[in-house]
């Protein structure tokens, strides 16, 4: 019999800086641009194609398939088929690609300063948000403090969870969580403040800027009862 003629395979793209260095090797798997910002919507758990594309906006379809093709490569991001009724391909992170989530925490505490005022031409998300205010409520409400916040901004909404990462959970994602254990609504303005360290998520909630409902103990915790 004829032997069977094996399916050609998409060749893994030589991108390297050719350096002995843990930065230079960071950076052949995540220096791309758009990259980082496909981890940055995927760390909100699994996403479809279209969901990616409509929350990266500027990104081209034909770059977008490009930079997904190489991060399922390189060990970053998997795809999964959902069982029916969804019957819809969705794209997650890889445990190594989960462990980008501290990388995108210091770049967007590194780069809130230059937040100063929004441009014309800038898209705006709310959970985008997500990243700074995570920082500001690391131990808000004590060390042992967790759980899931909804988290009310400017023409938005999204929700965080709090304390240690919980592996495989999402961090954040858009939209009202199904169950939260805190809500607080500020605006968007006290939430890059917070991120950029001007001042404390209980300073604003003693200045009443930061309002907090909830029954549970992390609520009261977020409150500083």
């Amino acid at each position: 019999m004829p032997r069977q003629q094996q399916p050609a395979t998409r060749p893994v793209r030589r991108r390297s800086y050719d350096q002995f260095c843990a930065g230079a090797r960071a950076l052949d798997a995540v220096g791309d641009r758009w990259t980082l910002l496909i981890v940055r919507e995927l760390l909100a758990g699994p996403r479809r194609y279209t969901d990616l594309h409509a929350d990266l906006p500027g990104v081209s379809t034909d770059v977008l398939a490009s930079r997904l093709k190489d991060m399922e490569q390189g060990g970053l991001v998997t795809r999964r088929r959902l069982p029916p009724p969804a019957a819809a391909t969705v794209y997650e992170l890889t445990e190594r690609g989960h462990g980008l989530l501290p990388v995108l925490a210091a770049l967007a505490e590194w780069g809130a300063p230059a937040l100063v005022e929004r441009r014309p031409t800038d898209a705006v998300r709310a959970h985008w948000f997500a990243l700074p205010l995570l920082r500001a409520l690391d131990g808000a409400g004590g060390p042992d403090a967790a759980g899931v916040v909804d988290v009310r901004v400017d023409g938005g909404e999204f929700h965080v969870r709090t304390g240690k990462p919980v592996p495989g959970e999402p961090v954040y994602g858009d939209g009202p969580a199904a169950r939260a254990d805190a809500r607080i609504v500020l605006d968007a303005e006290l939430c890059l403040a917070l991120g950029r360290g001007e001042l404390t998520f209980a300073e604003a909630v003693k200045d009443g800027r930061i309002e907090v409902t909830g029954d549970g103990p992390l609520a009261a915790d977020l409150r500083g009862a």
